[in-house]
């Protein structure tokens, strides 16, 4: 199982529909811009660092993130699952969920932080 999980995920660097391996994290990267930016003029905390350093504001961090990305990380399911169906003749939900998660949730958390300090200065 986990060598056709790896085969699986890796086929999907240079088959067909890789267009999605660049828009989806340059929306995901958009989106975390625009929200870092606003979390700079808000006052808050950078998000990653502040997910793990203020839990008390963990939980509605977390909802905002998932704000942000919600429709992002559903896109790159859908399209994943059309990419499956095309190119494996079948669909893996969690293959399906990782490709999402990787492109739309990585991004976003990792840009988001960064976008906030630089905009703090």
């Amino acid at each position: 199982m986990l060598t056709r999980l790896w085969t699986n995920l890796s086929g999907r660097i240079g088959g067909p529909m890789s267009f999605r391996i660049v828009m989806q994290p340059s929306m995901a990267i958009l989106l975390a811009f625009l929200a870092g930016r606003a979390d700079a003029k808000a006052g808050r905390p950078p998000y990653l660092w502040g997910i793990f350093t203020h839990p008390s504001q963990r939980r509605q961090m977390l909802r905002e993130g998932w704000k942000g990305t919600a429709n992002v990380f559903i896109v790159a399911v859908v399209i994943d699952a059309v990419y499956q169906f095309v190119e494996l003749g079948w669909f893996y939900p969690g293959e399906a969920l990782i490709v999402a998660f990787t492109l739309a949730c990585v991004p976003y958390a990792l840009v988001r932080g960064p976008v906030n300090r630089a905009f703090r200065r």
